[in-house]
């Protein structure tokens, strides 16, 4: 009689990576375990606000103030509202000690952040690869754009990215479905770019929406993107990428999927004599109830922070500090995307034009700071978004009421006001030893496993970047004609940006790396790290579209090994 705790493999994570691994694994013909800690969410079925409409909501979509101030840190966040917070994390539930501010905002729940995601995909270049070689921090990557070029193209195909061919060395070309188009004022921007700066583009924002369905779309029962703009409810045409409407059905479609949701993983467990990992512990989200699960090859795809948790509190014999941890870097080197500068100005030209319909995506500005040399006092270099758009004009309606006051907004109702322009600016930070996480030696969560602990802080090179990009941004929308430009700094601490990566990074020695060039731990082959925990170095590009490629390359890899007897 078989065990039924018994799998070829085990996934850890049903989000953006877990999905890809469990595709990829059951694709291949694995008996897979997909472990959720949270509860599950199915694509249709679970998007509970997807089709309200704004005077459904009991609060038009605000968060109500004692919501807020139970969870100071997910309220931050700019998709946390009223239609989509039954998708986050509450700070009281999931409670983390911050020896230095850091804001942690989760998903958990199958999909987990692939649902609320902002769904920008940027391919890396070998700039980015080489960044860390060349600059002298971190360490070299493993791996080169050649390594993951044909896994971009095939998870691009899956996903359906929407973009243009830009011929851009420092931002290599996909597999794109047709994009939207700019709008006057943000092509207006990019010509002046293109006349005053020298390797400076302005493009259409790659993202990861159906404009124009392809038969792999279609066959996953997806529809086209209806540019609906509320992406973070779950999209009833399954107009976006999530892995609830992609990877997840069609690896279960295969019947070699078993998704357990509601199973918080405690730790790896690691057999001395076989010198492999050979399954998990889990506690029962609901019930506490521990149970251990079994497989030949382990895939953990927590989520970065989380999967540092997971390999810290894997403890044994011959990992006192943490599976795979000899070298005693394991949570170190933790880095994210410095998002706290913002520039926004206006546009008195082309009133006789406005933006009608809805886009899934504006533009996009890649870096151009110390990419062909080192030509700033900071190290790496930002990239940033801009959009263009019109506001209604400001109607003066003070000591007016009943029809009066109908009757003046009437007349202006369609009165407009001067374009607005607006830049984020996302910085690269350099992955360092003293930004870490560990476990705290007291606080335990629910379920009995140690509080994760952040150190984690920016550095002199993060506000001279922060000052670069301001005087580099001012000067070129002073050149495109905008005025009254605002430059602001947002003082959001680490985690905002939402794009978590390092603490198990890869590397080509076992001495300043956690993971092999196919996302194996070195000293544990059998087990694959290949979320946002593995990156080496973080660029400028959104993470996901990398993470998506490393995971299905990492699981792919796995499986040739598997057959070889090599793990």
């Amino acid at each position: 009689m078989p065990d039924k705790n018994k799998f070829d493999a085990i996934v850890i994570g049903a989000g953006m990576s877990g999905g890809w691994s469990a595709k990829e694994l059951c694709e291949k013909g694995l008996k897979t375990l997909l472990l959720e800690r949270g509860r599950d969410v199915k694509h249709l079925k679970d998007y509970p606000t997807t089709n309200m409409l704004p005077w459904e909501f009991e609060h038009r979509g605000e968060i109500p103030y004692e919501i807020q101030k139970d969870n100071p840190v997910v309220s931050r966040c700019y998709a946390f509202r009223e239609d989509a917070m039954h998708f986050f994390c509450k700070d009281t539930e999931h409670p983390y000690v911050q020896e230095k501010p850091f804001d942690w905002i989760r998903g958990y729940h199958v999909g987990g952040k692939s649902i609320m995601w902002a769904r920008q995909t940027q391919r890396w270049s070998d700039f980015d690869f080489e960044g860390p070689a060349r600059d002298g921090f971190a360490v070299d990557w493993p791996i080169r754009y050649k390594d993951l070029a044909p896994w971009y193209s095939y998870v691009e195909k899956f996903a359906g990215i929407a973009g243009n061919k830009d011929g851009l060395d420092t931002l290599p070309d996909g597999e794109f479905l047709p994009p939207w188009e700019l709008s006057c004022v943000e092509n207006h921007f990019k010509e002046s770019v293109a006349k005053n700066f020298k390797n400076r583009h302005v493009i259409f924002a790659r993202c990861a929406h159906l404009t124009q369905p392809q038969q792999i779309h279609l066959d996953q029962g997806r529809g086209q993107c209806q540019a609906r703009n509320l992406c973070q409810r779950g999209c009833p045409f399954g107009g976006y990428f999530n892995a609830n409407s992609t990877t997840i059905p069609w690896a279960d479609k295969t019947g070699n999927l078993t998704l357990r949701p509601h199973s918080v993983v405690h730790s790896i467990i690691y057999d001395e004599q076989k010198q492999k990992a050979t399954g998990v512990r889990v506690i029962d989200e609901k019930t506490k109830e521990a149970t251990e699960f079994f497989a030949d090859v382990i895939f953990l795809n927590a989520g970065a922070i989380n999967s540092n948790l997971v390999l810290l509190n894997s403890t044994s014999k011959r990992f006192p500090n943490g599976l795979g941890n000899d070298n005693g870097l394991l949570g170190k080197y933790f880095a994210f995307h410095n998002y706290r500068a913002r520039i926004s100005a206006k546009y008195d030209g082309m009133l006789d034009f406005k933006t009608e319909n809805g886009r899934a995506s504006g533009a996009y500005i890649p870096r151009f700071r110390n990419v062909y040399k080192q030509e700033t006092d900071f190290l790496r270099g930002y990239a940033a978004t801009f959009n263009a758009g019109r506001y209604g004009a400001w109607v003066d309606t003070n000591g007016l009421y009943g029809e009066e006051l109908k009757s003046k907004l009437l007349a202006n109702g369609d009165a407009l006001g001067p374009w607005y322009v607006g830049s984020q600016c996302m910085g690269e930070t350099i992955p360092k030893e003293t930004n870490y996480l560990s476990l705290d030696s007291h606080l335990k969560d629910a379920w009995g496993i140690p509080q994760i602990k952040f150190n984690v802080s920016y550095d002199d090179n993060d506000e001279k970047l922060i000052k670069d990009f301001t005087e580099q941004y001012t000067e070129m929308f002073e050149k495109a004609g905008f005025t009254d430009i605002k430059v602001t700094d947002s003082k959001q601490a680490p985690g905002l940006d939402i794009h978590e990566m390092g603490g198990v990074r890869m590397g080509k020695d076992p001495k300043t790396s956690l993971l092999n060039s196919s996302n194996q731990l070195h000293a544990c082959k059998n087990l694959i790290v290949s979320d946002g925990a593995c990156m080496t170095s973080t660029s400028t590009q959104n993470p996901s579209l990398t993470y998506m490629a490393l995971a299905a390359r990492a699981a792919n890899l796995a499986v040739e090994a598997l057959k070889k007897g090599d793990i």
